[in-house]
């Protein structure tokens, strides 16, 4: 089957680039950093003997052909990129897994009915430039100019940065692919979470994966002197907005596939004896089905408005970012999970709360997602880890998947027909 150890030795490899001396990697995008980790990439695959080619955003793809001439191609992609002191795992695996997929094939010689592509693609994390998916985004078509006007901290442009790393932004839709190349799409991950592990599982098969709404919250009241201010006159928005923050929690509690978080918190104007005159904080909600996000949504705020309102504070919520979820193939759902239960791992069904390059082919191709476990769910941190023997049975379950996927037998249905995993409130 596949090499496990290769794909062991590999990660490692791949992690001396951005190694940091205080432990994890630090591989932002267009740096030469990314830059010699993409040529080790591209050595790998052509160890597999495949087709590298690079394309108009730093996409690296490896291609084997098919049998069928013309026939559209099953991709496995994930990114190399990193976030700042980042693990040696999120990302790679996919990209290191899916080339062992086809060096197997190779070693073994199987010829497939249709091709097979690999990427790595460029930039997924968004750490830079505060704005990801890069690649995933140009090959779906749906990256414009503007958007490689986003800077990161020393002012350079997303443009200016792909000028500098030898590529040309004005070709952007050069990568755009034509989505009847593509039969579908499937990728490995960590999980980044504890769901596996606590119910003591290596591989689970991803229903779908999070979309993100972030919201900034404005709560306005009075300041006053915290000594001469009688309870009963006071106008303190930090009071109403700690109610509608317990509010949050209970309310997303009920939801088994939603989570909530509050990640900043600013109370102004700070002193220790001054009432606060207001308070700004964020919420990230994220469910795999719209539809109950924005019921959650719409059920916070009218809470939070009922709430300021009886309490006199004004509110203001504005919309940071607002993506659609995005739910897996179920034709694809079922051959992960048969192809789990051929190596004898119990079949496990979990929602990806992180987001993923494969997010961006929601409209263009159907799509599957394969977890393993992550030790302590920790992830984007130097301690991020997953085992040997995870990282084996995750290869060898993409192994299997993609060789179904791509035999005739096998037929897959465009995304719009994908119907959202059933919720249960």
């Amino acid at each position: 089957m596949i090499n496990q150890e290769r794909v062991w030795n590999r990660l490692f490899e791949l992690s001396q680039f951005g190694k940091q001396e205080k432990g994890g990697v630090t591989r932002f995008s267009f740096t030469d950093e990314e830059r010699k980790a993409k040529d080790l990439i591209a050595f790998y695959m052509k160890e597999a003997d495949l087709v590298v080619t690079e394309d108009a955003v730093g996409n690296v793809i490896g291609r084997k052909e098919g049998r069928i001439e013309g026939a559209p191609a099953v991709i496995i992609g994930s990114h190399i990129d990193s976030v700042s002191q980042g693990g040696i795992f999120d990302g790679p695996l996919g990209v290191i897994a899916g080339i062992e997929v086809l060096q197997t094939l190779y070693e073994k010689e199987i010829e497939t009915d249709h091709p097979i592509e690999v990427i790595a693609f460029t930039d997924e994390e968004g750490s830079r430039f505060r704005f990801g998916m890069i690649g995933s985004r140009a090959m779906a078509g749906t990256l414009t100019n503007e958007d490689l006007q986003n800077c990161d901290k020393n002012g350079i442009t997303i443009a200016q940065a792909m000028k500098e790393a030898g590529l040309d932004p004005n070709k952007i839709l050069d990568a755009a692919r034509d989505p009847r190349t593509i039969k579908g799409y499937v990728e490995l991950h960590i999980e980044q979470g504890k769901v596996l592990e606590n119910n003591h599982l290596s591989v689970g098969v991803v229903s779908g994966i999070a979309g993100p709404l972030w919201t900034k919250w404005v709560l306005t009241g009075e300041a006053g002197h915290a000594g001469a201010t009688p309870m009963e006159i006071r106008k303190d928005p930090l009071i109403p907005a700690a109610d509608i923050i317990q509010f949050i929690e209970t309310e997303t509690k009920k939801y088994p596939n939603a989570v909530a978080t509050i990640g900043q918190l600013l109370v102004k104007p700070g002193g220790v004896n001054v009432i606060p005159s207001q308070v700004e904080f964020t919420l990230d909600l994220r469910d795999i089905n719209e539809e109950t996000r924005n019921k959650i949504e719409h059920t916070i705020v009218a809470y939070a408005r009922k709430i300021c309102s009886e309490r006199e504070i004004e509110i203001g919520i504005s919309t940071l970012q607002r993506v659609t979820p995005v739910p897996c193939s179920k034709e694809i759902h079922k051959v992960i999970e048969a192809s789990c239960k051929e190596i004898g791992l119990e079949k496990f069904e979990l929602p990806s709360g992180a987001g993923h390059d494969g997010m961006q082919f929601k409209d263009f191709c159907p799509i599957g997602m394969i977890f393993i476990q992550s030790k302590n769910g920790i992830s984007h941190n130097p301690d991020e880890w997953s085992s040997k023997e995870d990282c084996g049975k995750g290869t060898t379950v993409l192994y299997k998947t993609v060789l179904e996927l791509t035999s005739l037998r096998t037929s897959l249905i465009n995304s719009t027909s994908i119907s959202n995993t059933k919720e249960e409130n």
